[in-house]
């Protein structure tokens, strides 16, 4: 008598198993559920609040009530253009963006230069820890230390007494200090990345055409690493144009940042309106800097 063994049936696979083979399968699918909630995330939170806010630039305020009305009118943006104050605080603001940008790429670029070119690998670690690490202290604090240092008694005017001068802290220049020690560490690392990046045979063959240290660095090394310093010069910009807590500590000169927090309050479209202007002009200095190929060296 011969007995038939019956055929057994594969086991069956793990629910994690078949998940992960469903994915793998499946490559939308898996991009879906990996980007699905930062992309709502960024769509209801930032884009949302962003359209809502240029939304509201076109409402009006009601001159009894002072409520919001919620009528489609230019009268915010016609206000903001024909009050000169409007102007003067827009462009005062665009001018301290643009001075802290011009002295943070001069005092940032010979320390990335002297981090990527010419500092041992410890000594490159270090100096990268030092420029972060004061990342890592409260935006507020920092402000409050430098109000310290610019006041009658800091250490500005302690150094400056004996040559029977004083400094005014408390103005656009103290500002304009305090800002480039702010966001200097934001043009540093682009720009060490930038110099990083490029590559040492062109030095060499630089060297071997019989071009000077100093030609090999105007012709080839500076070219290569603008666009890094463009780059870092979009944080310093951007930055600068939208901060308002550093104007208020630090100087009486109003800002738009500035003038849009106190208008907040009383004049919301107002606000909203005045906004635009550092949209817009950002939105001008990356398409400049798109064409320098500065996104290359994000």
């Amino acid at each position: 008598m011969s007995s038939v063994s019956a055929r057994e049936a594969p086991p069956r696979e793990p629910p994690g198993r078949r998940l992960s083979t469903f994915l793998f399968r499946h490559p939308r699918v898996r991009l879906a559920l990996l980007l699905g909630l930062p992309v709502a995330w960024m769509a209801v939170v930032y884009l949302g609040s962003l359209v809502v806010l240029l939304l509201s630039s076109f409402w009006d305020i009601d001159p009894f009530t002072g409520d919001v009305v919620r009528e489609f009118t230019l009268d915010n943006f016609r206000r903001i253009v024909e009050t000169p104050v409007y102007r003067e605080v827009a462009w005062r603001t665009v001018q301290m963006a643009a001075l802290v940008t011009v002295a943070c790429a001069v005092l940032a670029f010979p320390i990335a230069y002297y981090m990527a070119r010419v500092a041992s690998r410890r000594t490159r670690n270090l100096l990268v820890v030092a420029i972060i690490l004061p990342l890592w202290a409260s935006y507020v604090v920092k402000i409050l230390a430098w109000r310290t240092i610019l006041s009658d008694g800091g250490i500005v005017n302690w150094a400056l007494e004996p040559l029977g001068r004083s400094f005014d802290g408390y103005s656009t220049v103290g500002l304009w200090l305090t800002f480039t020690y702010l966001w200097l560490p934001y043009m540093v690392l682009p720009v060490y990345a930038g110099l990083e990046r490029i590559p040492e045979s062109l030095l060499e063959a630089s060297a071997d055409l019989g071009a000077r240290s100093s030609r090999t660095f105007v012709r080839v090394t500076l070219p290569l690493a603008f666009p890094a310093v463009v780059a870092g010069s979009i944080f310093t910009f951007s930055l600068t144009l939208g901060d308002f807590i550093a104007p208020r500590l630090i100087t009486s000169e109003q800002f738009i940042g500035t003038v849009i927090y106190s208008t907040y309050g009383e004049a919301l479209p107002i606000a909203a309106a005045y906004s635009v202007v550092p949209i817009a002009v950002i939105v001008l200095y990356l398409v400049v800097a798109r064409r320098l190929r500065a996104f290359e060296s994000l």
